[in-house]
């Protein structure tokens, strides 16, 4: 038989060759693209978290909307996005690699460990951002060594990227007339020859890497069993022909909003105590009490002592359900329409 090249330029490839074609490369794009408009939709009230969060001194008598209110008046409505160009350029990549390979686990994992339905979609979450810490060890099953070679990825996203988040934070911490970093390289520049080179890049690393497995997991586990339920139950309702497979059924787009926002929230509650003492040690140096925040225990046990679980480990977490709705709801709704757009279904 014939291959399709030598078939001739007008010959018809076999059935999904062309979606194989650079599919990782589009996969890559999809996510990136999800993970960049999701962020500069809730840039704003990200910014407001990171300040009552650390409890900068000229906000934190403030509450959630009345720092939204106040960050525009001392600081122009440009304030709000302060430190966002340092998120776009980490989150691509991140975003990009977290998508990509919570589709290419969700794969393995159903293929290699036989393991299928709502549990394959959460192990998949969770490897997709910090599984390297599971699977290092080829003992956990006789397929280890696959999913060991796979999981290197999630880690490596969050090393490669968490530098530009670190200055991200200490720039949008910062208010004006008060600026200690004058841009992305002035941060990079100051922290490297003020705290101890590279390592004072990975302050709140260990924390970080703690939390990304419950909320990448419960969060990509809660957004696939709704979507999953709503398209065997109410298919007509919820669901539409995918734009690029008319076969392939996929939630219309606002239950998309709808069932991201709700797996941001649920996900957001179970690790925020984590992504709070992520902020106070990333600020490190600029805050008064740093030298009680140098590890993750030292951190959260301070932060509870100091201020409490509401005000303290929950602070500013209404704001966060305000930030996080939207934000995955964009996320799963843009990387949902990016498949459909570049063949990916």
């Amino acid at each position: 038989m014939a291959s399709p090249a030598a078939a001739g330029p007008g010959a018809a490839l076999p059935p999904g060759a062309a979606r194989r074609d650079f599919y990782w490369l589009r996969s890559f794009i999809a996510g990136g693209v999800a993970g960049c408009c999701a962020k500069t939709t809730t840039a704003p009230l990200d910014r407001v978290k990171i300040l009552l969060q650390a409890h900068n001194h000229h906000y934190k008598h403030l509450g959630v909307f009345s720092t939204l209110c106040a960050v525009p008046k001392k600081e122009g409505y440009l304030g709000l996005y302060k430190g966002n160009g340092a998120m776009m350029i980490r989150i691509f990549p991140y975003g990009a690699i977290q998508f990509m390979a919570f589709d290419q686990y969700k794969k393995v994992i159903k293929k290699q460990l036989g393991i299928s339905g709502h549990v394959h979609r959460l192990m998949a979450g969770s490897m997709a951002d910090v599984f390297y810490f599971y699977f290092q060890r080829k003992k956990i099953t006789k397929n280890g060594g696959i999913a060991g070679k796979l999981g290197n990825r999630g880690i490596t996203a969050v090393i490669c990227t968490y530098p530009l988040d670190m200055v991200r934070v200490r720039l949008a911490f910062q208010v004006k007339g008060e600026h200690k970093y004058m841009g992305i390289i002035h941060a990079f520049k100051m922290i490297y020859t003020k705290e101890g080179g590279f390592s004072g890049f990975y302050r709140g690393l260990m924390p970080t890497v703690v939390g990304m497995a419950p909320y990448a997991g419960f969060s990509f586990f809660t957004f696939g069993t709704l979507k999953s339920i709503g398209l065997a139950q109410a298919p007509n309702l919820l669901g539409r022909p995918s734009l690029d497979n008319p076969d392939v059924l996929v939630l219309k787009t606002h239950v998309n909003l709808l069932c991201g926002g709700i797996a941001g929230a649920i996900a957001q509650t179970i690790s925020y105590p984590l992504d709070v003492t992520r902020r106070r040690m990333q600020l490190g140096a600029v805050l008064p009490d740093s030298e009680k925040c140098l590890t993750m225990v030292q951190t959260l046990k301070y932060v509870y002592q100091q201020h409490g679980i509401r005000r303290g480990l929950y602070r500013g977490l209404s704001l966060n359900y305000i930030r996080c709705i939207p934000s995955q709801a964009v996320a799963f709704t843009t990387y949902e329409l990016m498949k459909q757009l570049l063949h990916l279904n």
